[in-house]
């Protein structure tokens, strides 16, 4: 199991409200917590600036506008922790050379010991694009593109790639990140999202789903990877404390519908609740059997 990472970004309707306050030193609570439970990963998003009303976005309420920045968030975890893995959840992708995101997440890759997962996106917020001098109408064929290029750059001291969009040869990349193969997960709920995930990634990210609406997406994916995670968060709050049983079906329903890593969501109204809930999910059946 993950933990999609409370604090760094503030969702309206579903974040607590002690988490307004809260700053680096609880998130890296949760973080140590998480990394001595034996959880897989924490996560971090990334927006720059959002506009306080913003339309484009296909979550209910909104998408809220604090997004704590990933790389330097995961950095200052990554000196905190030993063993968990760093997520971005995700990255847009038409904000950055991804040439850059290989010298900047492989720097994190190498000081946390060759803990990153990329987790990416396409992205919806048009005034964000422009806001950056970012192309917004061709971010499909970009991202694609960009995704080509990190696998290209990542983890090589000398790399290589010619594109539509980026080419790049003949230079150093020094430090440079210690995977060869970075695990890069695309999210979204889009059709065009999955098939970009199953074609190009090694996982996929989209979020809140049931378990019968992720067995009718992946009936018919053959991803093209050896290996892919289908890295599902829970739609409803789940209190292992309380109600056990019902955060033990729940999580079970979703990985025989295809779910390989689940993020679920947490009952909590303070900090020292969530990780006391993280205590007991991690004492689950489910959780020691994956």
């Amino acid at each position: 199991m993950g933990i999609s990472t409370p604090v760094v970004l503030d969702i309206p309707g579903r974040s607590a409200a002690w988490e307004g306050t809260a700053g680096i030193e609880e998130i890296a609570r949760i973080a140590e917590a998480g990394d001595r439970l034996g959880f897989d990963h924490l996560t971090c998003s990334e927006h720059v600036a959002l506009a306080e009303h913003s339309t484009s976005t296909m979550l209910k309420g909104g998408r809220g506008t604090r997004y704590w920045d990933p790389l330097a968030t995961l950095s200052y975890v990554a000196a905190r922790t030993r063993r968990i893995r760093l997520c971005t959840s995700v990255i847009v992708l038409g904000y950055h050379h991804p040439l850059a995101l290989a010298k900047r997440y492989g720097t994190l890759d190498r000081i946390s010991g060759g803990r990153v997962v990329l987790g990416v996106g396409v992205g919806t917020a048009r005034e964000e694009f422009e806001l950056l001098g970012a192309s917004f109408t061709d971010r499909g064929r970009r991202a694609d593109e960009s995704i080509a290029a990190l696998r290209a750059a990542f983890g090589r001291r000398t790399p290589e790639f010619e594109g539509e969009y980026f080419s790049f040869g003949d230079l150093v990349v020094d430090p440079h990140g210690v995977q060869e193969q970075l695990p890069i997960w695309v999210g979204g709920v889009s059709d065009a999202a999955l098939r970009r995930a199953t074609r190009l990634g090694d996982g996929w990210i989209p979020a809140a789903v049931s378990a019968s609406g992720l067995r009718e997406r992946l009936a018919e994916c053959q991803p093209a990877a050896a290996h892919f995670d289908v890295v599902v968060g829970t739609a409803q709050e789940l209190d292992p404390i309380a109600v056990p049983e019902r955060a033990e079906e729940v999580i079970g329903e979703l990985g025989a519908a295809g779910a390989t890593i689940v993020q679920p969501r947490l009952r909590h109204g303070s900090l020292t609740e969530y990780l006391e809930q993280l205590d007991a999910l991690s004492r689950l059946t489910c959780f020691q059997a994956a």
